[in-house]
């Protein structure tokens, strides 16, 4: 299955995962009973619209969905664990099953939304055959339960280095693009799809032979049209010549890409828009439907752009195919959704930073010209979470993310996940120092949601791109704006139809959330700042607190480091090691990182930081490598920017910091990620929405999952999909 000397133990859900419900029932229950309704079908949009993660995660995934929905439509989960114990599996085997499943659920796939790690089974594969034969759906329908397991089992028990993790090629598995593509395919499509000014974030990418590609559109209708904001003719095929090329190739434009799922999530779209509280929200929905039933951005870019005006709602939402942290190349988006209640209390305080941005925003390490010409003042708001239909639940997100003119140009939102964040900000005090950890303890959780704060409003919202539109106007003053690092003039910019994700595949991601988070580490110290957040006291403890977690952080990284591929497998672990590494290197005494023997006898790691050296070692060196990010970011130097990032992100094991000894180490101590259980909400006979809750724990969220599709014919849908299109992503079929 897999060499000998590859460890398997990363690729099982650890026992002692720990489960939370994302608690948001006092906040449901002030709402009005026409918001609640509104909140019900956006809820349920997400819900139908994650499903479409499946594919986006692996080939195996959608099969592993039905045949979990078959058999829990039959039996409840803990039937099926009594059924495993009559079978003589033993208490480990069943909580290695428990983990599996809700670990599937949690990910919307087999691969960890957090590290891109494939996860398998802790039991025996001919174990869970039985258990799946012996099921009442396995003997209700023995034909089909039977040959559905043998279409999926091998891949999800696969652990052959091609299946292990994410990725382009022979380096990994990625269901963006067919089986038979490689990075110079997605590097080809990038360079046709930006000549016919076409987005990458709902496609992907099928190379059907040597010299013709099909690039699909997510969308509800099929065949023929008009795609919106796009040539007339885009839709069909293309003869393309790359640049430098001695042949062209074919490319097809369709769509209908999981079409009928996509008309579940429109059909929800319509029933919210009777419930929309105010004219805003009726046009939104209307952005919704014209873009996921033409497959179009641009009209999904006019939605956010009506979005961003919808100024401190009730309910809060936000659907689309967004980030691109898990496509090797960085062009594709995943697609997410939320529902949430804004908290005008807590959002308070977030305002006040807001009026204050105009000042602080002259704190950052780089010149005026390299900021935005005005600071559109966003919405900035803490919400809790109703449902967060994606592979992961964030603490907090700057949106529109993707779209960085329009957040640019002409505003953004701010949104903290407050029922996430207070639950989330423990995440372990390993590695941290004994004279430190009684104050890391007191402080962890004010400064974690501060911490997420900083990293959204500021991070993600500061910074300019110099940019040319289609008339030839250029952004900012050629004739007088610097280059920061060399004092020459501007000598490059982001060309018409240019974006920042075109500009820097591979590396966007991680870069961008290395930015964020180094403004965050930089702001954090401001007087303004710790006051407006009740630090005006306690303000050293707060910066000290917040710089070690940020280095302890750094060090648990090494966790989502692969070194037989020497790749990264998560954007934010990428971007917190380089920042660990910038600095280590002035050294001077102000970080240390050394191996010690643990209290339990085993190796150990120590974190060392010498506080009164913040100021005048760690800000510097932090300021000076945050000007070179936002620089590079400015001009789009994707070559510079890259030189400096591929530095900073390797690795090393020669230097005084063993960071592959230390690794070790990390793994044998690492802490496992929780799992959020989320409510429902249902319409009852009286036409009253209900919220629904669940037990914090594998079977809670087993059975959210059921009552969330409950009725429906989704695992048919799943099915029809996945047997259309699994010839083009699974390796392992024998044309």
């Amino acid at each position: 299955m897999c060499d000998p000397a590859y460890s398997e133990d990363l690729h099982y859900v650890k026992p002692n995962t720990e489960f939370h419900m994302l608690e948001c029932s006092s906040a449901f229950n002030k709402l009005s009973e026409r918001e609640k309704k509104y909140a019900h079908y956006m809820s349920r949009a997400c819900w139908y619209g994650g499903l479409i993660i499946l594919y986006q995660v692996s080939p195996e995934s959608p099969a592993i969905f039905v045949l979990l929905h078959k058999l829990f439509k039959r039996q409840t989960f803990q039937e099926i664990q009594d059924l495993a114990r009559t079978q003589g599996l033993t208490e480990d085997e069943i909580q290695a099953l428990r983990m599996y499943v809700a670990g599937f659920y949690m990910n919307f796939g087999n691969y960890s939304s957090f590290g891109d790690l494939k996860f398998i089974p802790g039991i025996l594969k001919e174990r869970f055959e039985r258990l799946v034969l012996e099921s009442v759906a396995g003997k209700d329908d023995p034909e089909g339960i039977a040959g559905l397991w043998n279409s999926l089992s091998y891949r999800m028990y696969s652990l052959e280095e091609r299946h292990r993790e994410l990725g382009l090629g022979p380096k990994g598995t990625s269901t963006y693009y067919s089986f038979t593509c490689d990075m110079d395919d997605a590097k080809l499509a990038q360079e046709f799809m930006l000549s016919k000014n076409l987005s990458a974030f709902n496609t992907r990418l099928i190379k059907k032979s040597l010299h013709e590609y099909e690039i699909r559109l997510a969308s509800s209708e099929t065949g023929d049209g008009v795609l919106p904001g796009c040539d007339e003719c885009l839709l069909g095929s293309h003869e393309f010549t790359a640049e430098g090329a001695d042949s062209s190739v074919t490319f097809h434009v369709t769509r209908g890409d999981y079409s009928k799922l996509l008309a579940k999530v429109i059909t929800c779209f319509e029933k919210a828009r009777v419930f929309a509280t105010n004219e805003t929200e009726f046009l939104m929905m209307d952005g919704y439907i014209a873009s996921f039933t033409t497959g179009s951005v641009h009209s999904h870019m006019d939605m956010a752009r009506i979005w961003i005006k919808n100024r401190c709602p009730a309910v809060e939402t936000f659907i689309a195919f967004m980030e691109c942290y898990r496509d090797p190349f960085g062009v594709r988006g995943e697609f997410e959704a939320f529902v949430g209640f804004v908290n005008k209390e807590r959002s308070a305080k977030y305002q006040e930073l807001v009026n204050k941005t105009e000042r602080l925003l002259k704190t950052l390490p780089w010149p005026a010209e390299y900021e935005m010409d005005q600071f559109l003042k966003p919405d900035t708001l803490s919400i809790d979470l109703l449902t967060y239909g994606a592979s992961w639940v964030p603490d907090g997100c700057n949106l529109p993310y993707s779209y960085g003119d329009i957040r640019q140009d002409e505003g953004f939102k701010n949104l903290t996940f407050f029922n996430k964040v207070k639950v989330d900000y423990y995440n372990g005090e390993t590695f941290i120092d004994d004279k430190d950890k009684d104050l890391y303890l007191k402080l962890m959780a004010p400064t974690y949601e501060l911490h997420v704060g900083l990293h959204e409003l500021f991070g993600h919202g500061s910074g300019k791109l110099f940019n040319e539109d289609f008339d030839g106007n250029l952004n900012f003053d050629i004739n007088t704006v610097r280059h920061t690092e060399t004092g020459e003039p501007i000598s490059s910019w982001y060309k018409p139809g240019e974006t920042w994700d075109t500009k820097f595949p591979t590396i966007g991601a991680s870069y961008e959330e290395c930015r964020a988070e180094c403004v965050a580490l930089y702001m954090i110290d401001n007087e303004d700042i710790l006051r407006i957040f009740d630090h005006e006291h306690d303000g050293d403890d707060v910066v000290y607190v917040v710089w070690l977690s940020q280095m302890r952080l750094s060090l648990v990284a090494l966790e989502f480091y692969t070194p037989e591929t020497a790749t990264w497998r998560q954007a934010h672990m990428k971007a917190w090691f380089v920042i660990l590494r910038v600095l280590l290197e002035p050294g001077q005494g102000f970080l240390e990182i050394s191996e010690i023997t643990g209290s339990d006898g085993n190796p150990d790691i120590v974190i060392r930081m010498d506080r009164q050296k913040i100021q005048t070692v760690g800000k510097p060196a932090l300021g000076n490598f945050l000007r070179k990010l936002q620089t590079y970011r400015a001009i789009g130097d994707f070559e510079k920017a890259k030189k400096i990032y591929d530095h900073y992100s390797e690795v090393p094991n020669d230097g005084d910091v063993k960071f592959l000894s230390l690794r070790d180490i990390v793994l044998a101590r690492r802490i496992p990620r929780k799992v959020f259980v989320q409510h429902n909400t249902v319409i009852d006979e009286d036409d009253n929405v209900v919220l629904k809750s669940y037990e914090a724990s594998p079977e809670g969220i087993v059975q959210s999952f059921m009552d969330r599709y409950l009725g429906s014919n989704v695992d048919e849908i799943i099915e029809e999909l996945w047997l259309q299109d699994r010839h083009h992503f699974d390796d392992t079929i024998k044309n």
